[in-house]
């Protein structure tokens, strides 16, 4: 079976965290969904929801179905996130990528202590592959 597409928009922004969860798997390149806004969940974590003219910039990777099986676990599916398919900008060109959502915890929350470090690399990481600079400023840095 052919590589799928994977879009990250939390911690797995972090290339050595996605390496280590998904060895193979590969950075493609810089991504945008289109009317979601991204924000910190009661869980403490990064998630998204439908919030027309905001935008979520991510990490668009190739995974194998090994690799998806892996992030299932990681990412708790079905009881924290589930599974979605979306069309993602990358370069001009939309793409169907799997995006994990929490559909349940819609509300804003304090992010864990634990993910604060975590997201640190990530946005590291997503800077320098070419996430823009004012995204984070706007959304995540103030999670952190």
């Amino acid at each position: 079976m052919a590589p799928s597409l994977y879009f990250a928009y939390g911690s797995n922004l972090w290339l050595d965290q996605m390496a280590r969860r998904c060895p193979g798997s590969a950075f493609v390149g810089v991504a945008a969904l289109n009317d979601w806004k991204w924000f910190i969940c009661t869980r403490g974590y990064a998630n998204i929801i439908p919030s027309p003219g905001d935008i979520v910039y991510g990490m668009v990777y190739t995974i194998t179905p090994a690799n998806e099986e892996s992030l299932d676990g990681y990412e708790g599916v079905p009881h924290s996130y589930v599974k979605q398919m979306h069309g993602v900008e990358m370069d001009g060109n939309v793409v169907e990528a799997l995006v994990y959502v929490d559909v349940v915890r819609l509300e804003p929350g304090k992010i864990k202590v634990e993910y604060i470090t975590r997201m640190g690399h990530a946005v590291s990481d997503a800077l320098g592959k070419g996430l823009p600079e004012w995204y984070v400023e706007k959304y995540i840095k103030p999670a952190l």
